[in-house]
């Protein structure tokens, strides 16, 4: 499986689609075998559906964020990929949980103030 789990600065992204990048990891027999961090295409010029179209192409399986808009996740769901929100905390200490099986999601913790963008209606 392939994990891409929304990054700044060494902890989860507070929102998937504006996150400067992803730290992707492919996991075999709940073992990281490959981790890089990927910059976000959408980050400075977002638009809807990039970033679920860039992490199809990188044949992600599961994507983790603090939050994401219901646009958004739809978009992914609809691709077979899993979406896990409401996550915070240090990447590395995500991962682990998630390998383990001890990683749960909550309410997505997606806020942009009074704009709305991709999904997040406020």
């Amino acid at each position: 499986m392939k994990v891409a789990i929304a990054t700044e600065n060494g902890f989860i992204a507070q929102h998937f689609g504006r996150c400067p990048g992803f730290t992707i990891a492919d996991i075999e027999d709940g073992k990281v075998i490959s981790k890089s961090f990927v910059e976000n295409p959408g980050f400075k010029a977002h638009q809807p559906g990039q970033v679920p179209m860039f992490l199809r192409k990188q044949n992600v399986t599961h994507v983790i964020a603090g939050g994401a808009g219901p646009n958004a996740i739809a978009n992914l769901q609809s691709s077979g990929i899993m979406v896990i929100v409401g996550v915070t905390g240090k990447v590395d200490e995500i991962l682990d949980k998630f390998i383990k099986g001890g990683l749960k999601g909550g309410e997505s913790l997606c806020d942009h103030g009074e704009h709305t963008h991709e999904g997040c209606n406020h």
